[in-house]
């Protein structure tokens, strides 16, 4: 049968037949086995030649790659371009990189490589300063390395000769090329240090000079400048680096050479601001742990660097960044930094008494402190940064006049750290600096020498200053939490007390002499780098070592009772006649504060005089001091059109007040409270049925109402004041004594003396809360057992809560180096901080009626005086001589002769009682009877000798019938005087 056309010729044929089928499927199997391998065989031929024409044409690209290489590099040998060229080819031809970077000096070009070849190497630094992260990165490490390296450039030439490395390195310094690597370091992102290999290699180079060249030579010295102002500079340093790297370059740095700096510290402080902060971190953080390994000269060189980076910041650029700006966690170690509340007499002060900017000037822009960064700074004054310190110098005595410069500047440059840094001091040498400082540097020095008054600003004694300034701010602070156990006690102060009297009147001498030169400006003249300090600022410390020396005095004197006094320096009349002037102007003058806001530094700036007087009072006699007190007050009597003589008001021409025998302090205060407490006033009384009593006020009325109202308004029963156990009262601390009434109450009858707070005067406050303070002075156990922090409990109204003595207080432990400053603080807070508003209450009530520059001029004792009169014997020769005599009297008449015979034979009690019955005050007046005002006068009172004498004390008059009897007349006057008899207050 014939196919269909459209059947399959080539469809498969199945044979259902047996063995002869199965013969021909095996046959088809092998056949196809066959075609398979030819398949691969084929397949193998074709990718072998692939790969051979792949081979050929690398290799013959590798040859035109290369030729062109060759041809760039010798166009242009010296250019980045060219040197990399050359890496390349070395590697092509299977060479090591030392072999290929000196082949050139190998095959007769040395002179020429050699200049070639620098050129180069700085073009790789300025390319790693570009991108340290690129490909390229780590093999212009290897070749600066290899070029850096004396021994890679030995095996090289073949010689032991070193020049190379040297005069590469060389010029790498010279042209400053730690500035690139500085710049490559900050080109990685914190986060991939340790993911960049170039890294370690650059660390690795901004050393490498100093294993090339000697110490004594420049290269070095200008290699070690520019680590420290190029690579210390660097902001977080420390976090830029990996772990071994930074383990390397701390470990590098060479601190026995660092005496080499020493000529160029002008061009480490001539940095900018944010510079010397991280030099100053990164600086402190790589040679802390070392101090106890720096021989004098490094310690000495590394002490001045210190002081003077510090020396040229801005002040407080260095205190930490306020909360919103501050991404720091609290830490338990944190610096507690200075208390809000000065110890210094005026608060304006505290803030500004190491400023040394002009106030006219614009403030210095303040760098933004990293936390981290912040943290490492306050290594600077840490304990132990402190105490390692401490021990260095004593080790290397040299070393010590750094120290002195260096605690000064950090005080200075950061005023936070002061009470720490000095308290810290104090824990740790016990005294021993203080007795060092004095009997080594201040004892022996020209400054303040008796006789020789102009050596204080003699510019040549400029080196004295750092140490009589460091030992007047320890002293004070040491004086702060000195009992006077210890003060007066053998072997606890550390100054004998004739050395403290010989070092006061040295004080008194440069001070008086500061404050009365005419030019109050300017600096201390001495190496900035050195002492940063103001005269303004010297005298300052000067003056409050001197003031807490002379508190002691004047609780329990220790010094003759001339001791203070300059009267030899000046002319004590014309002082007085130019005092009088300088507040005359002062008042007048247009200035932007009234006078009575004026602090005492300002007071100091605008009136030598007065600067004296408010400042160290105690230099001018107390006479004189209240003779040119008693001239301010008649002159600014004067100056408001008032008469001096109050009794040249009539009724009518003072201000009236009616008051409520019952009510004294309330109608009082609601009579006056709007009145001009300086202007005349009169006292009317109002008896129980509401009807004014008879008389007319000619100061005894009023003398009665003052009487009362401080009788009621001292009384602790109202709440404003509590007692301790001598029944002394002090301003009750709790809030509620600071509101509403209260607070009005305390600013009209307000008077404070503002003074320094002593630990002792915590005696009379709270004893156990002192001797528990002195317990802790003393202590030499475990501190941690003690569990104490800075903080003080508080109790009001039956409940108790704990109060920061310091930002963070609860976190910050007590140690026994930190234990002064909370002695301190403890005190402070009892004594002045929780009492603050309370007796800014009562000194801004004093001030409407007194100038406080007025009162400064006397101490707490003599202000008493001031008010009570002098606590002296009765002269009666003086009070004779000016005496007058009314009626039939006068000095030679038979009855005056006799009461003048009896009164001299009086004991002095008689004689106060005397006094008493006929002025209301048993203390003779200031500067004798002729100040007594109206003077005391005898009138006589008839001739009735049954009669007792009586007095009206208004006008100090003693109304004397005309006794015969020199028996009458004593019994009658000393009955008189102890039975208050005929006591005439109209």
């Amino acid at each position: 049968m014939q196919p269909s056309l459209f059947e399959d010729s080539r469809r498969r044929r199945i044979n259902l037949g047996g063995a002869s089928g199965a013969s021909s499927q095996s046959a088809l199997l092998d056949q196809a086995k066959a075609r398979r391998l030819e398949r691969q065989t084929l397949k193998r031929k074709q990718d072998s030649a692939i790969k051979i024409q792949s081979w050929w044409r690398g290799m013959r690209e590798a040859r035109s790659v290369r030729r062109n290489l060759r041809r760039a590099l010798d166009q242009d040998v010296a250019s980045l371009t060219g040197l990399r060229c050359l890496v390349l080819i070395g590697q092509e031809e299977g060479r090591s990189a030392h072999d290929t970077v000196y082949a050139p000096a190998r095959a007769g070009f040395a002179a020429s490589w050699l200049v070639l070849i620098r050129k180069a190497s700085l073009m790789l630094c300025r390319s790693l300063a570009r991108d340290p992260q690129s490909p390229n990165a780590i093999h212009h490490v290897h070749i600066l390395s290899t070029l850096l390296s004396p021994a890679a450039g030995s095996r090289a030439l073949g010689t032991e000769d070193s020049q190379a490395a040297l005069q590469v390195s060389k010029y790498l310094v010279d042209h400053d090329y730690q500035q690139y690597l500085a710049r490559a370091i900050t080109q990685v992102p914190i986060e991939r240090k340790s993911q960049c290999s170039a890294l370690p290699g650059v660390v690795r180079l901004l050393v490498a000079p100093f294993s090339i060249w000697p110490a004594d030579t420049p290269t070095f010295a200008t290699s070690l400048l520019s680590l420290l102002t190029r690579v210390l500079t660097l902001p977080i340093l420390p976090n830029r680096l990996p772990l071994e790297s930074l383990a390397y370059l701390s470990s590098s740095i060479p601190y026995p050479s660092l005496h080499v700096l020493d000529p160029h510290t002008s061009a480490l402080v001539n940095v900018d601001v944010d510079s010397k902060v991280h030099l100053l971190a990164n600086l402190v953080t790589f040679t802390a742990p070392r101090y106890p390994a720096l021989a004098t000269a490094a310690l000495s060189t590394y002490l001045r660097l210190l002081t003077a980076l510090l020396n040229t910041l801005p002040v407080n650029a260095l205190d930490p960044p306020s909360p919103a700006k501050s991404n720091a966690t609290p830490n338990n170690n944190a610096t507690p930094w200075r208390h809000q509340d000065s110890d210094d007499s005026d608060s304006e002060e505290a803030v500004t008494q190491v400023t040394v900017v002009s106030t006219f000037a614009p403030p210095p822009r303040l760098p933004d402190i990293d936390s981290r960064t912040l943290k490492r700074l306050q290594t600077l004054q840490d304990d132990k940064q402190l105490a390692s310190l401490l021990a260095a110098t004593k080790a290397h005595p040299a070393a010590r006049p750094g120290l002195i410069a260096y605690l000064l500047a950090l005080t200075t440059a950061w005023p936070a750290t002061r009470e720490r840094v000095l308290s810290t001091v104090l824990a740790h040498t016990g005294g021993t600096l203080v007795r060092e400082l004095y009997r080594g540097y201040v004892r022996g020095s020209p400054l303040g020498r008796e006789g020789s008054p102009g050596a204080v600003l003699d510019p040549t004694h400029a080196p004295a200053w750092p140490p009589l300034l460091l030992i007047a701010d320890l002293y004070t602070q040491a004086l702060l939490t000195m009992g006077d156990d210890e003060f007066f006690g053998e072997g606890r102060n550390p100054l004998t007390l004739d050395e403290v009297a010989s070092f006061g009147r040295q004080l008194l001498t440069i001070a008086y002499t500061l404050f009365t030169r005419e030019d109050q400006s300017g600096m201390v003249r001495a190496d900035e780098t050195v002492l940063r300090c103001s005269w303004e600022n010297a005298r300052e410390k000067i003056t409050r070592c001197l003031t807490a020396i002379h508190a002691r005095d004047s609780r329990k004197s220790f010094v003759p009772r001339d001791h203070w006094l300059v009267t030899s320096q000046l002319d004590m009349q014309a002082f007085v006649e130019a005092a009088i002037y300088e507040e005359q102007q002062l008042a007048q003058s247009d200035i932007d504060l009234p006078p009575r806001a004026l602090s005492k530094r300002q007071i100091a700036a605008m009136s030598p005089r007065l600067g004296v007087l408010n400042n160290i009072p105690f230099a001018i006699p107390f006479e004189v001091r209240v003779s040119i007190f008693r001239h301010f007050v008649a002159n600014d009597m004067l100056a408001r059109g008032r008469s001096v003589n109050r009794y040249a008001y009539g009724p009518g021409q003072r201000t009236r007040a009616e008051i409520r025998r019952g009510r004294v302090a309330e109608d009082g205060f609601d009579r006056l409270g709007d009145a001009d407490l300086k202007a005349p006033l009169e006292i009317a009384f109002i008896d129980q049925f509401g009807e004014p009593e008879a008389g007319i006020d000619g100061g005894g009325l009023f003398k009665e109402f003052f009487t009362s109202l401080c009788k009621e308004v001292f009384d602790t029963d109202r709440g404003l004041w509590l007692a301790n156990k001598k029944n002394e009262l002090y301003p009750n601390p709790h809030a509620y004594a600071t509101e509403g009434e209260y607070g009005e109450v305390l600013l009209c009858i307000g008077i404070r003396i503002m003074t320094h707070s002593f630990l002792d005067d915590l005696v009379s406050l709270d004893p156990e809360l002192y001797n528990g303070l002195i317990f802790l002075k003393n202590y030499d156990g475990d501190f941690e057992a003690l569990s104490l922090n800075f903080t003080v409990a508080v109790e009001e109204f039956g409940e108790a809560k704990s109060m920061d003595l310091v930002p963070n207080g609860s976190n910050i432990p007590v140690t026994k180096e930190n234990r002064l400053q909370y002695i301190h603080l403890v005190s402070h807070y009892r004594l002045t901080r929780q009492i603050k508003l309370q007796s800014e209450a009562f000194f801004e009530g004093l001030s409407q009626m007194v100038d406080p520059k007025w009162l400064r001029m006397f101490n707490q004792q003599e202000v008493q005086v001031l008010i009570g009169g002098a606590n002296a014997p009765v002269d009666i020769a003086d009070l004779r001589a000016h005496t007058n005599y009314g009626g039939l009297y006068d000095d030679n008449e038979s009855t005056i002769q006799i009461f003048w015979k009896v009164v001299n034979a009086f004991d002095q009690d008689q004689r106060q009682g005397l006094l008493r019955f006929v002025t209301s005050c048993s203390r003779p007046p200031l500067l004798g009877f002729k100040e007594l005002v109206p003077n005391f006068a005898i009138r006589d009172a008839g001739s009735d000798e049954n009669r007792l004498p009586t007095a009206s004390t208004c006008v100090n008059l003693l109304k004397l019938p005309r006794y015969r009897s020199e028996r009458i007349l004593r019994d009658k006057l000393l009955q008189a005087i102890n039975s208050n008899a005929g006591f005439d207050l109209s």
